[in-house]
């Protein structure tokens, strides 16, 4: 009988095709769904852009004297193709100087190592703060409304303060860079999802399964290794994420307040001076910049996938 019953239940997982799949055929199946449907938005938002120029008025859609939705001429909205040409074409008429896709990935590639420089920095210290959250109660009812608070700061407001204070330090032969200020302020919105989606990990775990590690005469570190932090990857994988994003902003952001060369937040503001007598030009460092932020989250979702054997599903930080 019992060979019977066995014998029955591996022809009914042969008949039925969605318990054939294997665990990682389903992961992968899932990847590549997730891809065809972020290049159907992508194709969506072009065919949108396309289709309101075609539709869409010169002067765009007012209401009440206010400009709801944007111009339509070619100064404002240049059409798809024209960017992709003009990306194929030199920056200027000189001699030597590089195509335009050339310069916005020089660009995207300074401010991409700033990015990720910041988002370590913040990584850092939002798991720290995390940390000395989850092990005293005090320090959370003490930080963890200041850690809030920051984000109320703009980064306008604060990119002058970090510059003219960095410029007064020195360690030795090493003298602060405005890149460095960049940094830092770019990792002043990355800690914060890192900060709060780490406490909400580590904090997780049921307690019958801290109790049965503290039966064990475990330490708070071994608790800490073989219980808290397993359990936050769910919670700290899509706070990586944000980080991620906050990094690259951050970092666009500064480099237009600072005044930092060399990166894609400049060359936006450069290029954007000249945008009535080249207007498909502007548009490149707004493209490098996505492609930029796109970057670093697949960055971060290959962390996701060494860590996959510890996701059993994410949480939003």
């Amino acid at each position: 009988m019992s060979e019977h019953t066995a014998a029955t239940a591996i022809a009914e997982r042969t008949a039925d095709p969605a318990a054939a799949l294997t665990t990682p055929t389903r992961e992968a199946s899932g990847r590549a769904r997730r891809l065809l449907m972020g290049l159907l938005g992508i194709l969506a938002v072009g065919v949108l852009w396309e289709a309101y120029k075609f539709l869409g008025p010169d002067d765009g859609v007012v209401v009440a004297g206010v400009r709801i939705l944007p111009r339509t001429t070619d100064i404002a909205m240049p059409h798809l193709w024209d960017m992709a040409i003009r990306m194929t074409e030199p920056v200027t008429r000189a001699d030597g100087a590089d195509l335009l896709w050339v310069a916005t990935a020089k660009a995207a590639a300074f401010s991409l190592g700033v990015a990720a420089l910041s988002w370590v920095i913040g990584v850092t210290v939002g798991l720290a703060l995390a940390l000395l959250m989850q092990r005293l109660r005090t320090a959370e009812s003490a930080i963890l409304p200041w850690v809030v608070l920051s984000q109320t700061v703009p980064l306008i407001a604060l990119a002058p303060l970090v510059r003219n204070w960095g410029s007064k330090l020195s360690l030795g032969p090493i003298s602060w860079e405005n890149w460095m200020s960049v940094a830092v302020i770019a990792s002043y919105l990355a800690f914060f999802p890192v900060a709060v989606g780490a406490l909400r990990g580590l904090k997780s775990p049921d307690a019958i399964h801290a109790d049965l590690l503290r039966s064990y005469a475990a330490s708070w570190w071994q608790t800490l290794i073989k219980l808290r932090l397993p359990a936050s990857v769910p919670y700290l994988l899509p706070a990586l994420r944000l980080a991620a994003a906050n990094a690259v902003i951050g970092t666009v952001v500064a480099e237009v307040s600072i005044g930092l060369r060399g990166g894609i937040g400049r060359m936006i503001l450069e290029f954007a001076q000249s945008a009535a007598g080249d207007p498909p030009k502007s548009w490149a460092p707004i493209f490098g910049a996505i492609c930029l932020g796109l970057l670093a989250a697949g960055a971060v979702a290959l962390l996701g996938l060494a860590l996959r054997r510890y996701r059993r599903g994410e949480e939003p930080a």
